[in-house]
């Protein structure tokens, strides 16, 4: 029986269907292209793309941003590349966005004439590439570890993806993460994941639904002018009251309570202990292969300063760290020319207050790293 299309009488439109001819194959269907101003259409296209893009990126200019590389996998994947590839006697620092932001590699280079590899990965133990340069028989250099206590002891790895991006990291990725990093960041201001569409829309103060409530993400806080992922706090976050008031608030919400999975202080100790034991296995393996490791603990203040002493005091773990590893640590409140500078939003310094931490910070770490050094020699 013929189908029910079959009886429109559109020639040209309806074409039968298989039922319609039993045992013959399906023809391939043909539209005609209509006859338009192609030409045309393809230049409006072209300038509407255009303006839209130049609209965007002036708009973000204008909110205060201004181009810069992205802090990528694909980045970070390239500066742990280098350790398989020549530098695996470098120094190395591994942290979180405290390390990133207050490290200044510049700093480090004019005053020991070694510019560090920077591996931290913001809101991320260090205990992932701490583990993942201990398992590298080719890193032989010098392992400078932060600890967050927040996120170091609770396990927190919210970037731990880019460890596993470096290990499979294809062909194809790096040349995309290559051209990213050479052709687009250096030059749009908008190329920025805080700055992505999506993200603009689900920030918006949209209705909630009874019963739930909204969390604040962390906007953006650094800028990273240099492609070896130097990186300093965004201007903005300082200089700009309302800003610096909405990183504080994105902190704040989380102040309230202990973290996740460490309610009791039956589930805090076996956090505690769970990443410690992980940190005493990977030193002992670095240690072995003649890496000494020292651990920083970088300035905090206000409510963020508060909340850490509060469920995280020293002795219930940055002291634990240090006994049971057996490497040295530095800790701000140890040293006085390490306390006292200016940190915006309660976690991380300026970017000028991070140029001058950092001068005053390397002559304390150098002395580690060479105390370090001497016990592993007299220990082999």
């Amino acid at each position: 029986m013929p189908s029910s299309t079959s009886n429109f009488e559109r020639p040209g439109f309806v074409r039968q269907t298989a039922s319609d001819r039993p045992g013959v194959a399906q023809p391939v269907p043909e539209r005609d292209i209509p006859v338009q101003p192609w030409r045309r259409i393809f230049l409006v296209a072209i300038l509407l793309a255009t303006t839209l893009t130049a609209s965007w990126e002036y708009y973000w200019r204008a909110f205060g941003s201004e181009a810069g590389f992205r802090n990528s996998d694909g980045e970070w994947a390239a500066q742990r590349n280098r350790i398989d590839h020549g530098d695996g006697a470098k120094t190395v620092l591994a942290g979180s966005s405290r390390v990133l932001f207050d490290m200044q590699l510049p700093v480090w280079q004019r005053l020991s004439g070694e510019r560090p590899i920077q591996l931290a990965l913001e809101g991320t133990s260090s205990i992932p590439v701490l583990e993942d340069l201990a398992a590298d028989p080719n890193f032989k250099g010098r392992l400078l570890v932060g600890v967050a206590p927040d996120l170091f002891f609770g396990g927190f790895a919210y970037r731990a993806d880019a460890i596993t991006y470096f290990h499979k990291w294809s062909p194809s990725q790096r040349a995309g993460d290559w051209i990213s990093a050479h052709w687009v960041e250096p030059y749009f201001a908008f190329y920025d994941t805080d700055f992505a569409l999506g993200t603009v829309l689900r920030r918006q103060d949209w209705p909630v639904r009874p019963g739930m409530h909204k969390e604040m993400r962390v906007r953006k806080l650094m800028v990273q002018p240099d492609l070896d992922r130097n990186s300093h706090m965004w201007s903005k976050v300082e200089n700009d009251p309302e800003y610096r008031a909405i990183a504080r608030a994105t902190w704040a919400q989380h102040f309230d309570g202990p973290m996740p999975g460490m309610e009791t202080p039956e589930q805090k100790k076996a956090k505690i202990d769970e990443q410690i034991g992980k940190a005493v296995k990977a030193v002992a393996t670095l240690h072995a292969r003649g890496v000494p490791v020292v651990f920083v603990r970088l300035p905090s203040s206000g409510e963020y300063y508060a909340y850490e002493q509060k469920y995280l005091p020293r002795a219930e773990s940055w002291d634990l760290l240090l006994a049971r590893t057996g490497a040295p640590g530095i800790h701000f409140e140890d040293h006085p020319e390490l306390q006292g500078y200016d940190t915006p939003e309660w976690s991380h310094l300026s970017a000028t207050e991070a140029t001058r931490f950092s001068s005053a910070f390397l002559p304390i770490v150098q002395r580690e790293f060479a105390n370090a050094k001497g016990l592993l020699s007299a220990k082999h």
